[in-house]
């Protein structure tokens, strides 16, 4: 599992997200889950709520709206407690194809891939400034992806300023298999 591949390599807690179509979860643990919270701020949510009259999303609003759901998570769920950063589902793997320069989608690639957050906010900026048609060329995008990413990968670099995490480590496991949280032995 997740934490199997993780452990040794990246010190516990893990604080996971998956930041979903309709909503991120945010999960903090080693073993199991310790805390956990799911928020409404997902890629298709936030590009639904603040698409602008280009279509493309009004990031000055969707971060303002991502930062108030970021902040009711960690209510619930102390991010400081987290050592490691993991982020699973498509947009955090997108982003990953992105900052690699992937020339097609590459699950083993992607797969425990470590970003900066540098490597974040500047793929998060690129995707913000292309059109849907620009996007929709990246030889490593799903088509299904190409409207929303630019609020996935929004969301990723919010989580990860208003968390201060320097890296985040992409997996391309789901947390609801419970993969995640397999013990690492």
């Amino acid at each position: 599992g997740a934490t199997r591949e993780l452990g040794g390599v990246e010190p516990a807690p893990y604080l996971v997200v998956d930041i979903g179509g309709g909503s991120t979860e945010f999960v903090l643990g080693t073993d199991r889950p310790a805390h956990a919270r799911s928020v409404n701020i997902g890629c298709v949510r936030m590009t639904e709520r603040h698409r602008g009259q280009s279509q493309e999303i009004d990031s000055a609003a969707a971060v303002i709206d991502i930062d108030a759901a970021i902040r009711t998570a960690h209510s619930v769920v102390p991010f400081e407690q987290a050592r490691t950063l993991v982020a699973v589902a498509g947009s955090a793997t997108t982003v990953a194809a992105m900052a690699l320069d992937l020339p097609r989608y590459d699950r083993e690639r992607i797969h425990l891939t470590r970003l900066t957050r540098q490597q974040v906010t500047q793929v998060s900026d690129r995707l913000l400034a292309l059109t849907a048609d620009e996007r929709r060329v990246l030889p490593f995008m799903h088509p299904g992806r190409v409207d929303v990413i630019p609020a996935g990968a929004l969301i990723l670099r919010r989580i990860m300023d208003i968390g201060a995490f320097d890296t985040v480590v992409v997996s391309e496991l789901d947390i609801l298999d419970g993969i995640a949280w397999e013990v690492a032995q």
